[in-house]
């Protein structure tokens, strides 16, 4: 045999060890490569069938046997007597799997990208199969069906005959354009349709011997799974109970499809040089170490545990509830108000929870401001995985009562602010590429038209459509956004309301009543901030919260007549 091997960076830095998949060359990891080695000694080589690497012929060549002594071989001449850094991609990350389970000595880490250990999918799938829930039974056909081209494999000669004919190109454009994947020098590779032909002998040799008589396989190798969403081969299931064989284990999620090294290099690239500074004790960012925390898989590991939350208007009420709720499953949080005397002390509180918590400053009506701050928090604490432009003010009178001046304040704070927020914010994430989460807090007043508050309705209206609007854009980014419908909810709003049209005693009369009424309604903000972790968690896009917010939610879809006529009524 003989193996075409590439080499990159200083030799005595760490190595990294990148191993392509089918049918790729090494050329499917250039962009990740080129990252990488400006820290690290990057090797890779043409598997066996691939690229300018020898092809045997016959399936038994094909065998694991064989793959594993081709891959001691590249470690020898590469890196002799030191641990490498392990990563595969495809049947690359089945190779490497093979490898770290069988010479865990050989590794110091081990990231795997779209391609499982075929012992752990078998063992899965009978497991699946023998406890026949309507999930089990869903998950196993799902995969069946995204495999069918594992199947086509085993009939001998049809492969080779349809792939040297000239059938893998229009079938690799049509895969191109099904990815979003884009054609550049070295990939797809010229010796595609030999590499393809070839590397069916991978399938044969080792799927079927597998799939019936799965070993045991377990490893103590720092291992770090990238699951990309929308892999049209390799369902992200297939990580379901990882974590009983493989003890130091975290998952990283990205919604992207199955090439993922040549559609996110810059992303995948990052994440090996954290996993790697992670487990070797190398210098990490603060972002990195909060990245790796939220990746890590183990029991007593809090649901948000590493992630950045953003909360406006968290100086009380909603903002405060949800900034705390969000710290008590782990989140740091980045604490913004108007008062900064408040926004501290809500930083604080998320400190007791174990967690850090960042007070900051902010007009979130001030455009330039919201850049600066958006910035500060990018620069000091990286990007933010949930941002929730909470803050807001209210209003209430009669609309001939409001005066321009009133309409430019509150549109200002509860759309702006939010549009300010949702724009800065969703550029990071989708910049970074690793999805996130915004949430808006509208009102049930989105769809609840009264006389007594055109301005205040108007502005949270604004914001649910607004939120709609952003989600359909940046669903295919990976980027949740969800419009949460609160409802009457005891908080500190109504004693800083303003009532439009009325002497200021007669204002502070209605701020009263205001507030007892909402007091004995006696729904308090943490209730709320509970709604809010489970739309981040469920991707819910409208969330109304209490009673009277669902009510008026059915009775805008079912009867908006019914609700034209109780906008009539005078509540004031």
């Amino acid at each position: 045999m003989d193996l075409a091997v590439y080499e990159q960076g200083d030799p005595a830095r760490p190595t990294v060890l990148l191993v392509h998949g089918y049918p790729d060359t090494h050329a499917v990891w250039d962009e990740v490569a080129a990252d990488l080695a400006e820290h690290h000694h990057v090797v890779r080589y043409d598997v066996r069938g691939a690229g300018a690497s020898s092809r045997p012929f016959g399936r038994g060549r094909y065998a694991f046997e064989h793959l594993m002594a081709d891959l001691r071989a590249v470690l020898e001449a590469t890196a002799p007597d030191r641990e490498v850094h392990l990563v595969g991609h495809d049947w690359g990350s089945i190779q490497a799997w093979e490898a770290v389970c069988t010479m865990p000595d050989r590794f110091a880490s081990f990231t795997s990208i779209s391609g499982p250990c075929l012992d752990h999918v078998a063992r899965l799938t009978r497991r699946n199969l023998t406890r026949p829930t309507p999930r089990n039974l869903r998950q196993a056909a799902g995969q069946g069906l995204r495999s069918w081209y594992i199947y086509f494999f085993q009939t001998p000669l049809l492969p080779e005959t349809l792939f040297r004919s000239g059938l893998v190109g229009p079938l690799s454009r049509r895969l191109e354009r099904a990815e979003g994947l884009q054609s550049r020098p070295g990939h797809p590779a010229r010796t595609l349709p030999r590499d393809a032909a070839s590397g069916v002998g991978l399938y044969r040799a080792n799927m079927p011997d597998r799939m019936r008589r799965p070993r045991d396989r377990r490893t103590d190798v720092p291992t770090q799974v990238i699951v990309p969403t929308r892999d049209r081969y390799v369902s992200p299931h297939l990580v379901r109970g990882l974590g009983g064989r493989v003890p130091n284990l975290s998952l990283r999620t990205i919604a992207a499809g199955h090439w993922v090294p040549r559609t996110h290099p810059a992303v995948v690239a990052r994440w090996i040089g954290e996993h790697i500074a992670g487990t070797s004790g190398g210098p990490l960012t603060a972002a990195g170490a909060r990245a790796l925390r939220r990746a890590r898989v183990g029991r007593g590991r809090r649901p948000f545990e590493g992630s950045l939350v953003v909360v406006t208007g968290a100086g009380g009420g909603i903002g405060r509830a949800t900034a705390l709720a969000f710290a008590e499953r782990g989140a740091e949080v980045v604490a913004a108000d108007l008062d900064l005397a408040t926004a501290r002390h809500t930083a604080e509180l998320a400190a007791l929870a174990g967690t850090a918590g960042h007070p900051y400053r902010i007009d979130v009506s001030d455009g330039a401001a919201m850049e600066d701050f958006a910035e500060s928090v990018r620069r000091e604490h990286g990007v933010p995985e949930i941002v929730v432009n909470n803050a807001g003010i209210g209003m209430a009178g009669s609309f001939l009562d409001h005066s321009a001046e009133d309409w430019r304040r509150v549109l200002a704070v509860n759309l702006w602010g939010v549009i300010h927020g949702s724009r800065l914010f969703a550029a990071q994430m989708v910049e970074r590429g690793q999805g996130g989460h915004i949430v808006n807090t509208a009102s049930a007043a989105a769809y609840t038209p009264s006389r007594v508050l055109p301005a205040y309705s108007t502005s949270k209206a604004a914001v649910l459509m607004l939120s709609e609007c952003l989600r359909a854009e940046v669903a295919g980014r990976g980027i949740g956004v969800s419009a949460v419908c609160p409802g009457l909810i005891n908080t500190g709003i109504t004693r800083t309301a303003a009532f439009v049209g009325v002497s200021a005693a007669e204002q502070e009369a209605s701020r009263r009543r205001a507030a007892r009424a909402y007091a004995l309604r006696g729904f308090g903000p943490e209730r709320v901030a509970e709604r809010i972790v489970s739309a981040v968690r469920t991707d819910a896009a409208l969330v109304p919260v209490t009673a009277e917010a669902r009510l008026g939610l059915l009775g805008s879809r079912l009867s908006p007549g019914l609700m034209r006529l109780l906008a009539r009524l005078d509540v004031g």
